[in-house]
């Protein structure tokens, strides 16, 4: 009768290793929606404006 005392045993090791996997998913900066927003539509414009300037050194 061990066999259940193993499944006990890997659901909560299985359970425990779920959680320590989520943990780590979450971004928490400290942001509101807005200011995330605003802060990644910035990156976005430098990302933009540096391929820009990439395609225009660029010879045809």
């Amino acid at each position: 009768m061990t066999r259940g005392n193993q499944r006990e045993l890997a659901r909560q090791r299985n359970a425990k290793k779920q959680t320590d996997m989520h943990k780590g998913k979450r971004n928490d900066d400290g942001l509101s929606a807005a200011a995330r927003k605003q802060r990644d539509a910035e990156i976005m414009q430098q990302k933009q404006k540096k391929a820009n300037e990439k395609a225009e050194d660029k010879p045809k």
